[in-house]
């Protein structure tokens, strides 16, 4: 076995709905050479290998769908490249990545395989195939195989790469609601919906959050006088200038005194409790440093907690708990830390650990040496020793809030301007009013992290990316524009040239990405052929768009899928077979219609499929459409459109010289289509095709037969009119 060898061949990064998967996927043809002569039951040892190294591959169904259905196919016999597809999964699973799509299927050349595994970051999928090329490999010939240092690297390039936590879980939520999410950089900038109906978010800051009240925020001071003045209880205290006028504040105000900087965030450089002036000067010499300036404040007795505050109303809420270490009577208080805190597995330093690493610092160091001791030290056996009293914000009390606190909490969001906000309080007791007990707010915080909520230490996770889409998107606002996909080998761009002057007649102003150049309104922004991804990718986000209509060639969704996700109206105009798609295993013409099915899979259930009945592989393809469809058709009657309006759906159709919309019984006349331009008086059997595949869009997007009838007979006749090509 030393000789076998798999090569991956090459890589597409499909990034939008492909023939595949409405997922972005990356699409490896791998050659596995004699290998092919070498099913997995012809392996001595392979089963056990794997199962022993993937244990969690117990979990993929695949083919035989139950639990342990692939580990079936591989005690039978299957293919190096099909065992592949599932180790690539499991590795991206094991690293963070759940729930991904996978598939192997053969080509026309003999061990040539493509495998398709779900590219949650193009950069990491691609990753996890060689690796999972090498694991595979490495089983198959016996050979060591270092599973955790591959899962490890996957790991980093994630935390590099991918969406963080907090973002990914607004992006879910986006996508329940049928929302499409756009990444807009390589951090966390989001938009959510398309064109003119489009957000944007960066994790929990909206494009509703104002410079102003985000500016407000960090001082500290200024926020806390303005809540004051608004009747929000607030620590009493003042900024200070110098090392004495720290000690001077702490003398006004009585000890225990909390210092803090102005400006500062994430708890650095916040130091509570303090109860001497040795304290105090030690905390201002690291605050100073952490902001712009240093509050000394009175110190307020009870939990800190966080609650977050989504439109006005509370989302979630999490409290926190100080950190200490029971003495051993032969550790030092660092060692005790180390295995008595950090060990827990909830602590680390990625976004997915809802605690973070005890690190003694300044503050700790004060806390420590409170209690007589330094990090040296090594405390008695069942001596507690409290190493940091603030952080550690992510025990879920969501349930306990009193009504008045979380009404509090919403009014400091509103005085400060924010839509969301964090807003961290001391209190005793959470479940009664802060009147009652001397609690108060001490900070309002923009741009709030959410992990706490989403994964706590302890307690109810909270789906608080609902509440930040719900809060973006309430009910009835659309998030989306029209968007009008066109595909197939003929006719597309003068359909889209065409539904482009009627929809600006309608008032819109639209969009078009199509192998003539990229419009908007009635500006042409780029020439050439624009239809591509990226073209189509600029319509979307572009806020002036109200309605988008995209040309997709076959070629563009084999190497590239669909820039959108899902559509208002998917047209599919002819299935024809050219000697260019060989080099894509497409050797035939019935090997298209996966292909052009993908315009098809992703009209919304709200939408519509406008499919030419003349061509029998089009007219097929409507069992795979989730909305509505209108069939058009140049032809007499056929049997798919007459079964079609029986059921009283609809056709766009030829009746005599007339163009006709039809809806069960029901015929509206227009107009004669030898008087539209575009046709002529020689009935040009493309272009007629074309007007009735545009007149179907239309009606299918609302207009009405008067204002099609008009566009139609007026296309071409005025400057502002795109040319037909």
């Amino acid at each position: 076995m030393k000789n076998h060898d798999i090569v991956i061949q090459r890589i597409t990064h499909l990034r939008g709905p492909s023939m595949w998967t409405y997922l972005p996927a990356i699409e490896a043809w791998v050659d596995i050479g004699d290998l092919e002569d070498c099913p997995s039951d012809k392996v001595p040892g392979l089963y056990e290998r794997l199962e022993a190294w993937l244990p969690g591959l117990v979990e993929h169904r695949c083919s035989p769908g139950v639990r342990g259905g692939f580990l079936q196919r591989l005690r039978r016999g299957t293919w190096p490249c099909h065992i592949m597809e599932h180790v690539c999964l499991e590795l991206q699973d094991m690293a963070g990545l759940p729930g991904g799509f996978g598939r192997a299927r053969e080509t026309s050349r003999r061990g040539v395989y493509k495998v398709v595994v779900s590219a949650w970051h193009d950069e990491v999928a691609k990753a996890s195939l060689y690796l999972g090329r090498d694991l595979v490999l490495a089983a198959i010939k016996d050979e060591p195989y270092d599973v955790e240092a591959a899962v490890e690297q996957l790991r980093d390039l994630i935390q590099e790469h991918c969406l963080g936590p907090s973002t990914a879980c607004i992006v879910e939520a986006a996508t329940e609601r049928l929302i499409p999410a756009i990444r807009l950089n390589t951090g966390n900038l989001l938009q959510l919906g398309y064109g003119a109906n489009a957000r944007r978010i960066w994790t929990a800051e909206t494009d509703n959050t104002g410079a102003i009240a985000e500016t407000i925020s960090r001082d500290k001071d200024l926020t806390k006088s303005l809540l004051e003045s608004c009747g929000v209880p607030v620590p009493t205290g003042r900024a200070v200038s110098s090392v004495q006028d720290a000690w001077d504040a702490a003398e006004e105000l009585g000890l225990p005194v909390v210092v803090k900087p102005t400006d500062g965030n994430h708890g650095r450089g916040v130091f509570t409790n303090l109860i001497s002036r040795e304290e105090v000067e030690a905390a201002y010499a690291v605050a100073v440093d952490e902001g712009s300036g240093v509050l000394v404040e009175r110190f307020i007795r009870g939990d800190e907690h966080r609650l977050l505050i989504v439109g006005g109303k509370l989302a979630a809420a999490a409290r926190g708990r100080t950190a200490s270490v029971t003495g051993d009577g032969r550790s030092t208080i660092v060692e005790l830390i180390e295995s008595q805190i950090n060990a827990d597995p909830r602590r680390g330093r990625t976004e997915d650990q809802p605690l973070n690493f005890i690190r003694i610092d300044s503050a700790a160091r004060i806390e420590i040496a409170r209690q007589g001791m330094t990090e040296d030290s090594i405390p008695d056996a069942g001596r507690e020793v409290q190493i940091q009293r603030n952080g550690n914000v992510a025990f879920d009390c969501t349930d306990e809030v009193h009504p008045d606190v979380a009404d509090v909490a919403a009014t400091a969001a509103r005085i400060v301007g924010l839509d969301i906000a964090g807003i961290d309080l001391v209190a005793k007791d959470i479940s009664r009013p802060l009147s009652e007990q001397g609690g108060a707010i001490v900070e309002v915080n923009a741009g709030p992290g959410l992990l706490m909520h989403l994964k706590p230490a302890e307690g109810k996770p909270r789906q608080v990316g609902r509440n930040i889409v719900a809060h973006t998107f309430p009910p009835g606002d659309m998030a989306r524009i029209p968007v009008i996909g066109i595909t197939g080998t003929h006719g597309k761009t003068s359909i889209a040239h065409l539904l482009f002057w009627l929809l600006g007649l309608h008032g819109w102003r639209c969009g078009l990405a199509c192998s003539d150049g990229l419009f908007v309104g009635r500006r042409q922004l780029r020439h050439g052929d624009c239809a591509t991804f990226d073209d189509g990718r600029r319509l979307l986000l572009n806020r002036e768009v109200q309605a988008a209509i995209i040309e997709n060639d076959g070629i563009e969704i084999i190497t590239d899928g669909l820039c959108y996700e899902r559509c208002e109206v998917g047209i599919v105009t002819t299935i024809t077979w050219s000697e260019d798609l060989a080099e894509h295993d497409l050797l035939e013409v019935d090997d298209l219609i996966k292909v052009y099915r993908t315009q098809v899979d992703v009209v919304l259930p709200t939408g519509t499929g406008v499919l030419n009945a003349d061509d029998s592989r089009v007219a097929e393809l409507a069992q795979y459409c989730d909305g509505a469809v209108t069939y058009y058709s140049a032809q007499a009657p056929s049997q798919v459109v007459t079964e079609h309006l029986a059921a009283g759906k609809r056709a766009v159709v030829l009746e005599g010289a007339r163009l006709v919309l039809a809806e069960g019984a029901t015929r509206i006349a227009l107009c004669e289509v030898a008087r539209i331009p575009v046709v002529g008086s020689g009935l040009d059997p493309q272009q007629l095709h074309n007007v009735l595949a545009t007149a179907a869009a239309a009606w299918a997007l609302g207009l009405s037969p008067e204002l099609i009838e008009a566009g139609l007979l007026s296309f071409g006749l005025t400057e502002i009119a795109p040319a037909a090509t």
